[in-house]
Order: C-alpha cells, then structure tokens, then sequence
C-alpha cells in the first residue's frame, strides 16, 4: 500500500486498486499526535511524581519514545484512513 514511508503507491499490486481518489490530509497526523500525546503527557507525569527524576532524564527520554513511536503508529492509522474513505466515499474516488 506504502511507496516510501507514507506516501501511497499508485495502485494495489495485487488487485489494482488505484489510489489516486484517496486524499487523508493531515487526519493521520491529528489523530498520532492526540492519542500519542496524551499518553505520553499522562507517563510523562507518571514518572515525575513517582520517581522525580531530575530535568535531563526527561529531556533524554521521552523524545526517544515518542519520536519512534509517531513513526510506527502515523502508518497503519493512514492506512485505516485510506480504508474508511473506500469504505464510504465510493462514488467520490470513482469507483
């Protein structure tokens, strides 16, 4: 479905299915960033208050988890898009 790491193929390998009429925008993006931030808003006091690290450790730490988390999570919630919008918006993507 992926050519690079977010961008789509034109069309399905195996069955075709072009791609073109698929526009998500920045849903994808808008839905990582509030569920993966609240997340790590909520550990990120979790780890405060129970361990009260000093500064730097939360600086070293929660950008390396949430840096590669927003990677792994932005693509199967793009392809969910993709799905809903085939799923619903038939006669709009030509289809």
């Amino acid at each position: 479905m992926f050519d690079g790491l977010l961008t789509l193929q034109e069309a399905c390998p195996v069955c075709g299915l072009e791609f073109g009429g698929s526009d998500t925008g920045d849903a994808g993006a808008v839905v990582v960033i509030m569920i993966l931030g609240a997340i790590v808003v909520i550990l990120a006091f979790w780890v405060e208050f129970r361990f009260d690290p000093p500064l730097w450790v939360h600086v070293i730490l929660w950008p390396a988890v949430t840096i590669p988390l927003s990677i792994l999570i932005t693509r199967p919630v793009k392809a969910a898009l993709v799905a809903a919008q085939f799923r619903t918006r038939r006669k709009e993507m030509g289809l």
